[in-house]
């Protein structure tokens, strides 16, 4: 499949940027033209999510065979891979597919272990529910989803994938049918086997429950040559929270 990107930059180490599941490459824009000053940045967007084309196929095996593709088409060799939350786990499937083929790996908030799905999966039958086509403004919608979920942040991240389309109607940039159907092929890690040799900096946040002391183990057991930093203050979009913090882990491992 041929993604869609955003490439910042021209010189310098190649550096792949994963967003997270609900994600898109254009969350990443501000960091991206800031690590353009170091890096060739490509921001991509995942199958199923922000400009790339839907599919029915939703699994780490061929959203790691997307990013291959990507590489080959674009003539990059040994990349610095930066994942977070469901894009980790598409960076660290593709790592330990392809210990090869790029130089070092950087895994944000997210561990190779089972995650749960649940929440995203009823928030995502919330969202499928709301007859999109009714709605005049988007704070319409934001204001029907407060009822259920408080948190304006993460309504705000969410409605960033609204759009109008070519008949002037919200819709959804995310693949919603296939992504409700399938999110739970998401949660398992049983790529990851043996131990990688590559160097990997997990950046977790403080405030954040994705990455615990238990998990710490569990990298130590799978991951030859890593580090992990933690951002305090910040929770899971640890990138949207602190962002000057995750500039410069980034680019101090990337740098380094």
């Amino acid at each position: 499949m041929k993604l869609h990107s955003k490439i910042y930059g021209d010189k310098g180490q190649n550096l792949i940027v994963i967003h997270g599941l609900f994600g898109m490459s254009d969350n990443w824009n501000t960091l991206g033209k800031r690590f353009a000053k170091y890096c060739k940045v490509h921001l991509i967007d995942l199958r199923n999510h922000g400009r790339s084309p839907h599919s029915t196929a939703f699994n780490y095996e061929v959203m790691c065979e997307d990013l291959l593709e990507y590489m080959v088409d674009n003539s990059i060799e040994n990349p610095v891979i930066l994942g977070h939350s469901l894009g980790g786990k598409v960076a660290m499937k593709f790592a330990f597919t392809h210990p090869d083929k790029l130089e070092k790996l950087i895994v944000a908030d997210i561990v190779p272990r089972k995650y749960n799905t649940d929440f995203h999966k009823n928030l995502l039958a919330t969202l499928y529910k709301l007859p999109l086509e009714d709605f005049e403004k988007r704070s319409e919608i934001d204001e029907l989803l407060s009822l259920t979920y408080k948190d304006k942040g993460m309504r705000l991240f969410l409605m960033k994938n609204l759009y109008r389309n070519e008949d002037k109607k919200f819709a959804w940039r995310f693949n919603i049918d296939v992504l409700l159907e399938k999110v739970h092929n998401i949660q398992e890690a049983d790529f990851v086997n043996g131990k990688l040799n590559i160097p990997t900096h997990f950046i977790r946040g403080g405030n954040s429950d994705y990455i615990n002391s238990a998990d710490e183990l569990l990298i130590n057991k799978h991951f030859a040559d890593f580090s992990i930093c933690t951002i305090e203050g910040a929770g899971h979009w640890l990138h949207a929270e602190s962002p000057e913090r995750f500039y410069n882990e980034v680019m101090g491992f990337c740098l380094m």
